[in-house]
C-alpha cells in the first residue's frame, strides 16, 4: 500500500465523519452498523472496488464456527470462547440472511448445511471427538460413523444450520443497504492521530475523519506496524468446473482439517479449493494472488481421488489472500495511541462464518467503548 508523489496529484482534502477503509463484507458490514444503528454519516474506500479482494473471491461457505474442531477450541481458547465464538458465527449468519432478505436485488443462497469429512482414521478419531463436545453444548449436528458419501472418506458430521451463499453479490447487496458513499480505486498509505480527528492519507484524498474503521484484513500489515507478527497474509486457491449435469454433493464440505472445500455453484458447476496446506513455505506470508500450478495441480488430482464422476473440464483457477492472525480468533480494537481508528481484522478464512459479527463489535468499540469479547485485541497487549 504505496503511493508515489506522482500519482498524489490532485489530491484532495476532504472531511469525513466516519471513513471505513476496506469494501469487503466487513467494510460493508461496519458501514451498515455505522451509519444504521449508530447515525454516522459514513464513507468507503478501497485500494479496488467492492469485493475484489478475498470477499469476492472465496468459496461462499457460512460454516459455523472456527477453522479448528470444536473440542481443539476448547482446549486452545477455553470453553467460555469456544462457545462464545460459535455463538458470534450464529449471528454472522442472522446478518447475512437479513441482509439477503432485504437486499434490492437477487443474492443466491442455499441453506444446505455442511460436512465435516474426514480423511484419514485419525482425523475421523478428531471428528468423534468434536461430534461429542458439540452435542455436550447442545449444538444441532449429525455424527455419521462412516462416509455419508461413499467416496472414500472415513467420518462425518453435519450442520444443518450452515449454508452457501454468492459472496461477491452479498458484499454488494450489504454495502448498498448500508447507504454509504464508496470510493474506489483510492489506496490508503499512512494513518496519524490528530487531537479528535485523524488524518487518513489516501491517493485521492486526504480524508480528516471523526473516526476511521480498518476493514483490510490480510493487507493490515502493510498498512500500519502494529499488525505485524498478529496477522499474516495466506493465499489460497480454487478452481470451477464448467456446468455439470447433476451436482455431485448436496453440501458444503470440508475435509483435511478444513484445508480442502469444495461444493456446487448456483449455476450447475463444481468448486474445489484448499492444497495450501502441502506448500506452506509458498502460500504463507505473500500478497502475491498469481496461481501457484503445483497447488492447482494438487486440486486437479484431489477431484480425480475423491470426485472422479466429475468429468466436466476445469473453467477456471483463482487464489485469494486471506488474513490469518496469530493465535486463531480475528482481531478487533484501536491502534494504540490512535484510539479513532478501529480495526476488524484476521478472519482466518472464516471472514462468512465470523465476519458481520466482528464488524458490529468493532464498530461499537470504537463508538461506545463496549467490549468485543474473545475478539478483542487487547488480549496481545
Amino acid at each position: 500500500m504505496t503511493v508515489s508523489h506522482w500519482q498524489r496529484a490532485g489530491q484532495q482534502a476532504r472531511e469525513v465523519d466516519f471513513l471505513v477503509v476496506g469494501a469487503g463484507l466487513v467494510g460493508g458490514a461496519a458501514a451498515y452498523f455505522a451509519r444504521q444503528a449508530h447515525n454516522r454519516q459514513v464513507v468507503v474506500t478501497d485500494a479496488r472496488a467492492i469485493a475484489q479482494g478475498a470477499s469476492g473471491r472465496n468459496a461462499g461457505f457460512m460454516v459455523s464456527g472456527l477453522g479448528v474442531y470444536y473440542h481443539r477450541a476448547i482446549e486452545q481458547y477455553g470453553h467460555a470462547t469456544a462457545r462464545e465464538v460459535w455463538a458470534l458465527s450464529r449471528r454472522s449468519f442472522d446478518h447475512w440472511r437479513a441482509f439477503i432478505a432485504a437486499s434490492p436485488f437477487p443474492v443466491p443462497l442455499d441453506n444446505c448445511g455442511s460436512l465435516l469429512l474426514a480423511e484419514s482414521p485419525a482425523e475421523a478419531a478428531e471428528l468423534e471427538a468434536t461430534a461429542r463436545a458439540l452435542e455436550a453444548d447442545k449444538i444441532d449436528i449429525r455424527y455419521y460413523p462412516r462416509d455419508p458419501l461413499g467416496r472414500g472418506y472415513h467420518a462425518a458430521i453435519e450442520q444443518p444450520l450452515d449454508a452457501a451463499v454468492q459472496p461477491y453479490l452479498l458484499a454488494r447487496s450489504v454495502t448498498a443497504q448500508s447507504g454509504a458513499e464508496v470510493i474506489n480505486n483510492n489506496e490508503v498509505y499512512r494513518l496519524e492521530a490528530a487531537g479528535d480527528r485523524v488524518l487518513v492519507y489516501s491517493r485521492k484524498y486526504l480524508f480528516t475523519a471523526r473516526y476511521a474503521l480498518l476493514c483490510i484484513n490480510a493487507y493490515a500489515p502493510q498498512l500500519d506496524p502494529y499488525f505485524r507478527g498478529k496477522v499474516r497474509p495466506t493465499r489460497a486457491q480454487c478452481l470451477v468446473t464448467e456446468p455439470l449435469a447433476a451436482p455431485p454433493l448436496p453440501y458444503c464440505g470440508y475435509s483435511d482439517y478444513g484445508y480442502m472445500y469444495y461444493r456446487s455453484t448456483f449455476d450447475g458447476r463444481f468448486l474445489l479449493g484448499g492444497g495450501r496446506k502441502y506448500y506452506r513455505e509458498a502460500e504463507n506470508d505473500t500478497s502475491d494472488d498469481r496461481l501457484n500450478p503445483a497447488v492447482q495441480a494438487y486440486l486437479d488430482r484431489y477431484l480425480q481421488r475423491y470426485f472422479p464422476d466429475v468429468q466436466a473440464p476445469v473453467a477456471q483457477r483463482w487464489s485469494g489472500i486471506m488474513g490469518f492472525s496469530a493465535d486463531g480468533l480475528p482481531l478487533v480494537g484501536s491502534l494504540p495511541g490512535k484510539p479513532r481508528i478501529g480495526f476488524a481484522v484476521g478472519f482466518n478464512g472464516h471472514g462468512l462464518a465470523l465476519g458481520a459479527a466482528a464488524a458490529e463489535l468493532a464498530v461499537g468499540k470504537l463508538l461506545t467503548g463496549s467490549a468485543a469479547g474473545a475478539f478483542d485485541a487487547e488480549r496481545f497487549e
